[in-house]
């Protein structure tokens, strides 16, 4: 089997995460988090809606983890997304991991949005 190391221009991968953690180049998040590129703002979950919102030029859509199992996004953050034209993806929080990764390294303008697990 032959591995190919993964480019991720001008953005960073997820490296792990784990019970109320992320970890970014080598850096750990805990709580809710951000990542868009290489930056991590604050974020504090489905409530706040503005750090999102700010995102609209940079990105096509989010992808949210929403914990350990799949669920619903709440309505207001729907429709504010959808107002601002941010598309979404929801999925759990280890699935929007892997995702995340592999959207960021083919360049996709992404961002990803997560609830610890």
């Amino acid at each position: 089997m032959h591995i190919n190391d993964i480019a991720f221009e001008g953005a960073v991968p997820i490296d792990s995460y784990g019970p109320n953690f992320f970890r970014v180049e080598g850096k750990v998040h805990t709580g809710p988090m951000l990542l868009i590129e290489a930056e991590t703002p604050e974020w504090g979950g489905f409530d706040d809606i503005a750090p999102l919102l700010a995102l609209k030029d940079r990105i096509d859509f989010i992808v949210f983890g929403t914990g350990e199992s799949l669920a619903y996004l709440p309505k207001p953050l729907r429709d504010a997304l959808d107002q601002a034209g941010i598309g979404t993806e929801v999925m759990a929080t280890p699935t929007a991991c892997r995702s995340y990764n592999i959207l960021a390294s083919e360049g996709r303008r992404v961002a990803v949005a997560l609830l610890p697990v």
